[in-house]
């Protein structure tokens, strides 16, 4: 993955308690930055933003306002296979 790059969410849950995020299973977005970030809860992971998305402040002020979303939530979109064929795969 690379800024400019299409991706699919391919997991959209989260914990318990915490709101809705703004994005969706199957929904297809733009990565705008891609890179590592360290969560005090969460640990080190490989984040991406989206330019569809921006996430703002973390309200429980736990790191940096546009909180990257796990890389792993992802997948690319790949030319050729459509939107059904991907959902039957997921």
């Amino acid at each position: 993955m690379k800024p400019g790059d299409k991706v699919i969410c391919i997991d959209d849950t989260f914990p318990s308690g915490v709101g809705p995020q703004g994005i969706r299973a199957g929904g297809e977005y733009t990565v705008r930055s891609i890179g590592t970030v360290t969560h005090p809860l969460d640990g080190t992971y490989r984040g991406v933003r989206l330019e569809e998305v921006v996430r703002g402040e973390d309200p429980a002020g736990y790191c940096e306002p546009d909180l990257p979303f796990r890389a792993s939530r992802f997948r690319p979109v790949v030319s050729g296979v459509s939107k059904k064929e991907l959902e039957e795969v997921v």
